[in-house]
């Protein structure tokens, strides 16, 4: 006999204070970037206690990658310590992922258990490991009873834009093979227990461009004798924000925006190099594939014009997909969870999560879950704190989300 969604999400509130505990110790060690050595060490260390079959993923970084982060800002990264756990055996196999790290954000709160290291879960990626821990607890529970196999995945490095590349290159999607992917992402602005959805594209791709210029330097008085990278700096900030207005439809609703530039240091001197970074958000698949073929080109032309050198550095998060008929199969068991009218469908965002890596390859749900109320301190706030009574919420999701498609789509 299948447990029902109504037992699972008693079980997620039998199993409360544990899910809190976990949230509350994650909450206390954030780390940044792709290597996440204590909060990768807690995970194996709970999967453990629960007899859950754990490996690594995500394994060391190429050079070349580890020096173009240093190049846009992050700190040295040289690996990527995400963790992999299945549940159940054979096929089909439904992924359950959670993003684990942190923000280089200062916590400014009155929490008990509020970080003290500089960094901070402003995301709320610490409830989303809590509640995927949740999960596991309840599914190891009822693994008997799951028609397949219940892949979990604990993901660093969301916010680089490629941890999940890099888990995914790591064979993230073998052995076995997932047939639909889960994820969750906690909102302090709506209310507790709420939840939407965007059926397509559900949050906007990002493409970034460090551009840095080398020119001549020498004296204000004599530019005949000098290569100016900040004329050519300003020159491509104009051209590249042209070519949206030009080159893509309006309807895209793409967002450009140079949010570094930078060099010289005093009126009189011209200086030896420049520097710009250009961010491109868009909605639209075909104007971001387009965006990122032209706007090197340009970059190439207006310094080379100049005679000028250059070195560019590039970043992609794709945009992450909602499939459709994946909605239509999973929302009526969410709304067992949440309550019938709890859970709605709502427009995409306009920001990046770099699930899309497993949605481009993996029929794919993304939940946006609230977890606080209207006019609350959004993600990435210093002030940002989340209700803790979504924890359950989230747990109860991830199981009744697998269990409920693995039952429908057991291989008889």
């Amino acid at each position: 006999m299948t447990t029902s969604t109504g037992q699972i999400r008693k079980m997620a509130q039998n199993i409360r204070e544990q899910i809190i505990k976990d949230r509350r110790f994650l909450h206390q060690i954030p780390e940044i970037g792709t290597d996440l050595p204590e909060t990768s060490a807690y995970i194996k260390k709970r999967l453990n206690e629960m007899d859950i079959a754990w490996k690594d993923c995500g394994g060391p970084l190429p050079a070349a990658m580890t020096e173009d982060y240093i190049a846009a800002g992050f700190p040295r990264m040289e690996k990527e310590t995400g963790v992999v756990a299945t549940i159940g055996c054979g096929s089909p196999c439904f992924l359950l992922r959670a993003d684990i790290d942190a923000l280089p954000v200062r916590e400014d709160n009155d929490l008990d258990f509020k970080s003290t290291n500089g960094f901070g879960h402003m995301c709320g990626h610490d409830a989303h490991a809590a509640m995927l821990l949740g999960a596991a607890q309840i599914l190891k529970e009822l693994e008997e009873q799951i028609p397949g196999t219940v892949k979990l995945m604990f993901q660093p490095g969301e916010e680089t834009g490629a941890g999940a590349r890099l888990m995914v290159e790591d064979g993230l999607l073998n052995d076995p093979e997932p047939d639909a992917a889960f994820a969750i992402h906690v909102q302090p602005g709506d209310t507790t227990g709420h939840a939407g959805y965007a059926v397509g594209v559900n949050s906007a791709s990002l493409d970034t461009f460090i551009l840095k210029i080398k020119g001549k330097g020498g004296h204000s008085s004599q530019p005949q004798f000098c290569t100016d990278p900040l004329m050519v700096m300003n020159q491509v900030y104009q051209a590249v924000n042209l070519l949206v207005g030009r080159e893509t439809d309006p309807a895209a609703m793409v967002a450009l925006t140079c949010g570094v530039a930078k060099g010289g240091a005093a009126v009189n001197i011209i200086p030896d190099e420049a520097e710009l970074h250009i961010g491109v958000r868009t909605l639209n698949v075909e104007a971001a594939e387009h965006l990122k073929k032209r706007i090197p080109e340009l970059i190439d032309h207006y310094v080379k014009a100049w005679n000028a050198e250059y070195s560019l550095t590039t970043f992609h998060t794709p945009c992450t997909l909602t499939n459709e008929l994946l909605c239509q199969e999973l929302v009526p068991c969410l709304r067992e969870v949440l309550g019938g009218s709890n859970i709605h469908q709502i427009p995409a965002m306009s920001g990046t999560e770099d699930f899309g890596y497993v949605t481009e390859k993996v029929p794919g749900m993304f939940v946006f879950l609230g977890a606080g109320a209207p006019g609350n301190a959004p993600l990435h706030s210093p002030q940002m704190v989340l209700d803790e009574d979504v924890l359950p919420l989230g747990a109860a999701l991830h199981a009744s989300a697998a269990m409920s498609w693995l039952t429908a789509h057991k291989i008889k």
